[in-house]
């Protein structure tokens, strides 16, 4: 396991050389994008944001942002599941042209794929910090505040050494999460096992 600090606009070669496990700090420009965002584009066929077009860090978030005297104030960030996105993951990648996606939890094997061939990550914060992140986020601008609300918005980051974020999908097709569910199910069928508990049991039924 590595340690890695990354500016966005990524270096392909440093986002190939991350490998599951890897810890990842960022800096640099990024977006937001939720799911109505996904439906408004890729489901209703609107233009995508320009941030989409010319950030290759997408945040999976809603932030709760302020306006205080004409400027945005950031008041709680969090990433949210991305498997949920997993129905636009891939169209995402390839016609936005990521190189990273921030997300908790992971995605399914067609988003997988795409990140594979073009070359794109995903990584999952190691804890919930809502708040104290707030120093390393500046919120720099808004797309689709009227249509979407504020918290389906686009809203448009600038990141200063934000983390720390496990590498939890690489370029070479494997998943952190899938490698942890294998061991689990092995340590697992071990303890049965050694319990003396039989395949196909059933949890006791209390009502």
């Amino acid at each position: 396991m590595a340690t890695y600090h990354l500016n966005a606009p990524f270096d392909a070669g440093d986002i190939r050389k991350l490998r599951v496990g890897d810890l990842v700090y960022v800096s640099g420009k990024a977006f937001t994008c939720r799911s109505r965002l996904h439906r408004w584009v890729f489901d209703e066929g609107n233009p995508a944001p320009q941030a989409a077009m010319e950030r290759e860090l997408l945040i999976h978030a809603g932030p709760i942002v302020m306006r205080e005297d004409g400027r945005f104030r950031l008041v709680s960030f969090m990433p949210t599941s991305s498997i949920r996105f997993e129905k636009w993951g891939a169209r995402s990648v390839r016609e936005w042209e990521l190189r990273m996606i921030i997300g908790k939890t992971t995605m399914g094997r067609k988003t997988m794929e795409q990140m594979k061939v073009l070359g794109c990550v995903h990584v999952s914060p190691q804890g919930v910090s809502p708040n104290l992140w707030a120093d390393s986020i500046r919120v720099t601008g808004v797309e689709l505040y009227d249509e979407l609300g504020a918290i389906e918005a686009t809203w448009q980051l600038e990141l200063d050494n934000l983390g720390p974020f496990v590498v939890d999908i690489d370029t070479r097709g494997e998943n952190l999460f899938e490698m942890m569910d294998e061991t689990v199910a092995g340590n697992q069928k071990a303890a049965y096992e050694f319990l003396g508990i039989p395949e196909g049991f059933e949890y006791t039924k209390l009502y």
